[in-house]
């Protein structure tokens, strides 16, 4: 069983690494928690003996697995996004209320903006994608073979929201755990919201596992409810 300190020093490397898609070592930590190198060592492997985290380079920091990420989504309080962050959001989709296809494209391209990832929204039998090239921007898909796993995820992310795409209001699926493509390094946060136009219309974000999920899964619930709000209105 995970103690409070070792669920502490989790969510702190994935604070870190998804800030700076650097391993993270226990000196960094040291400055954070206030006690020796040699106590975050201890609490680092036995994280990692419980693969939480894991070590890419010998001698690098550690950084955090798939069942980390899930570890820390199934637990994490959700944050409020900043009045101002909901107001732009809003002010963005209502702007366009009497030109349903203009306020999803909005939407999806708003989501896009703030969460630094690829955002998606499909309606009926139309997908609206934006951010490809923030996607591949990120330091996960510079490689070849990454980039090209990233690509073959995309393809078949369309098929599914076009298809029998189910899930849960607001879902997340972390590497292993995409139900359409169990590509490792890929993660997805999506919500449904109801639609006058589609019985199964959704929105959300494809990126790299390493995310600040509690920004990402609060700012894609918040758009799906304010163009659930327009679309309906």
């Amino acid at each position: 069983m995970m103690t409070e300190r070792q669920a502490a020093i989790l969510t702190e490397i994935i604070r870190q690494y998804s800030a700076t898609a650097e391993p993270v070592g226990s000196h960094a930590l040291c400055e954070v928690f206030d006690v020796s190198s040699a106590t975050i060592r201890s609490e680092m492997a036995a994280l990692e003996r419980a693969d939480y985290i894991y070590q890419p380079h010998i001698s690098s920091g550690r950084v955090p697995t798939d069942k980390g990420y899930r570890y820390y989504v199934n637990n994490l309080a959700a944050s409020d996004p900043t009045a101002r962050t909901a107001h732009t959001l809003e002010k963005r989709v209502a702007s366009l209320k009497d030109r349903t296809d203009r306020a999803i494209k909005i939407a999806t391209e708003t989501l896009s903006d703030m969460t630094g990832n690829m955002a998606f929204a499909t309606v009926s039998d139309t997908v609206y994608f934006h951010g490809l090239h923030q996607l591949f921007s990120q330091p996960e898909f510079v490689d070849q073979v990454a980039a090209a796993a990233a690509a073959r995820y995309l393809d078949a992310l369309s098929e599914w929201v076009l298809g029998n795409a189910t899930h849960d209001h607001l879902a997340v699926f972390i590497g292993n755990e995409n139900p359409f493509a169990r590509t490792s390094g890929m993660a997805m946060v999506v919500t449904r919201f109801e639609s006058p136009y589609s019985a199964n219309s959704s929105i959300g974000i494809v990126g790299p596992t390493r995310q600040d999920y509690a920004k990402v899964t609060t700012l894609v619930e918040l758009t799906g409810k304010k163009l659930e709000e327009v679309l309906n209105d």
